[in-house]
């Protein structure tokens, strides 16, 4: 009997000591947050509620009042914004994963290993995230430029809102192909599907996703034990098998 009490206890315990992180994540982030998100809670207790999206609309909706406490953006100048506005913990940004941009076609044989494609224009659309607000978009724009074919190949663009969009375009075949981010065409560390080059990182700036710990979670013990956990081993093992490098 006092060891049942004692199990009740302790359960009731863990029970009360659980606590929710609402997490803005950027789109291209989405499929390993998710996986980090699961060990999280089986790890912790805690449950982390994710919300998907471009990271300068996360930044209008913060400064709006959005209810988030951790924002895993897509570069490294909206956190620190958020920072120097006052709207996030001093001190707490770090970089949580380095992205690859990618060339994708859901077709093989479209695409080949160096991306001439884009210099024989032999497509029609061309998917790319808007790059005022998707980091990926402007690293698009950065490798047509390096190319030198940046003009021959801008009235075929198809802009999506965001990187998601920019990948659901491509899959759904509305554009022949398009500049994505690889984490969302690997699976367990290869490409398995269509035909892609991996953009060279010289051709771009390196995509350098931070992540900070905004005031709407800094008494939420919660919120810094998804911080922590995002430095774990086992967190980092997840980023890197979907293409990014830390």
């Amino acid at each position: 009997m006092k060891i049942h009490i004692l199990l009740s206890a302790l359960l009731w315990s863990g029970s009360a000591l659980a606590g929710e992180v609402q997490v803005a994540v950027a789109a291209n982030f989405t499929a390993p947050a998710k996986q980090i998100a699961a060990d999280f809670e089986k790890e912790t207790g805690h449950k982390a509620t994710l919300s998907f999206g471009a990271t300068g609309k996360f930044h209008t909706q913060i400064k709006n009042g959005a209810p988030f406490e951790v924002l895993l953006a897509a570069d490294t100048t909206t956190p620190a914004k958020l920072e120097q506005e006052g709207d996030a913990v001093t001190g707490s940004r770090f970089t949580y994963a380095i992205g690859q941009l990618v060339l994708w076609s859901s077709k093989p044989g479209v695409v080949d290993d160096t991306g001439s494609v884009l210099k024989t224009g032999t497509f029609t659309h061309l998917a790319i995230a808007d790059p005022k607000l998707a980091p990926y978009g402007a690293a698009a724009m950065e490798t047509l430029a390096a190319l030198k074919c940046l003009e021959s190949v801008q009235s075929k663009f198809v802009q999506a809102e965001n990187i998601a969009q920019a990948h659901q375009f491509v899959a759904s075949g509305n554009a022949e192909l398009g500049f994505v981010a690889l984490s969302q065409v690997m699976k367990a560390g290869k490409i398995t599907d269509g035909s892609a080059w991996i953009v060279p990182a010289p051709l771009h700036q390196p995509i350098r996703q931070d992540t900070v710990l905004l005031n709407k979670g800094k008494t939420n013990a919660a919120a810094q034990a998804w911080m922590d956990h995002l430095k774990s081993d086992k967190a980092k093992t997840v980023i890197l098998s979907y293409g990014y490098t830390l």
